[in-house]
């Protein structure tokens, strides 16, 4: 009798194959109120980190970009008014409820971008296709992630650039109580008013803490073939933001 596979869904441990489902419900849940959720969440530090992601980009115009875990379109809309109507730029999720907010918000706003339906394990992407993939906050939803790196790294152009902004490991020791009780206490009160949905912001707390830190990311990275890697550390390591190339 051969024991079955888990893996982790914040801190509870579910069948390997269930848990794109559960993160799948997750989104489902937060996706009409994703964006209000994240300004009210961060105090709108969100978007200094998301700034800091496309300068660090250095996008041109006529580039392809692949924005993973797209969500509601925040860095691809950018992305879309840097590489003008020469360049492409591909806003992709796994969720489809996601990817209706995003559209009709990039539409609103006159923004013209591609869409996709996409598992970041599998990316349905010829070889060498996009000259940076950015994936941001999605990582440590996905379920094999060294799968999700060799799949970017595939589909990354010689030369090309991958950039994953994720929460990571606060490295400023006296503040972790204060952290720990915002995350665990606060942040799923805020989503329980505002949402109606404490246990989706529950599990984004528990998410954070299961996801590699700054370093085992840079080694994980590292181990898929990415070259030239490195990190920045935001806010005092609330959130990363890593770097590798296809070289």
């Amino acid at each position: 009798m051969t024991s079955e596979k888990l893996t982790h869904f914040g801190f509870t441990q579910v069948p390997l194959e269930e848990k794109v489902q559960h993160v799948t419900d997750v989104f489902d849940s937060v996706a009409s109120k994703y964006d209000l959720m994240n300004d009210l969440m961060s105090g709108g530090i969100h978007r200094i980190w998301k700034r800091f992601t496309i300068e660090l980009a250095g996008v041109k115009r006529g580039q392809k970009i692949l924005d993973l875990a797209g969500g509601t379109g925040d860095l691809a809309a950018k992305f879309a008014t840097i590489v003008g109507s020469q360049g492409q730029v591909v806003l992709a999720d796994i969720n489809d409820k996601m990817l209706e907010v995003g559209r009709e918000r990039l539409l609103n706003k006159g923004i013209l971008v591609d869409y996709a339906q996409v598992n970041a394990e599998f990316l349905p992407f010829a070889d060498n296709s996009f000259d940076l993939i950015t994936i941001a906050f999605g990582l440590r939803n996905v379920t094999n992630k060294d799968a999700a790196l060799e799949s970017m790294l595939r589909v990354l152009k010689p030369g090309g650039k991958l950039l994953i902004l994720e929460f990571s490991e606060l490295k400023i020791s006296p503040l972790k109580p204060i952290y720990d009780t915002y995350s665990f206490k606060i942040l799923p009160f805020i989503g329980k008013i505002i949402a109606n949905d404490s246990e989706s912001y529950k599990y984004l707390a528990e998410s954070i803490r299961m996801h590699p830190n700054q370093d085992n990311l840079l080694e994980m990275m590292e181990d898929a073939g990415f070259e030239r890697c490195d990190y920045h550390n935001l806010s005092g390591g609330i959130a990363a933001v890593h770097r590798g190339y296809k070289l």
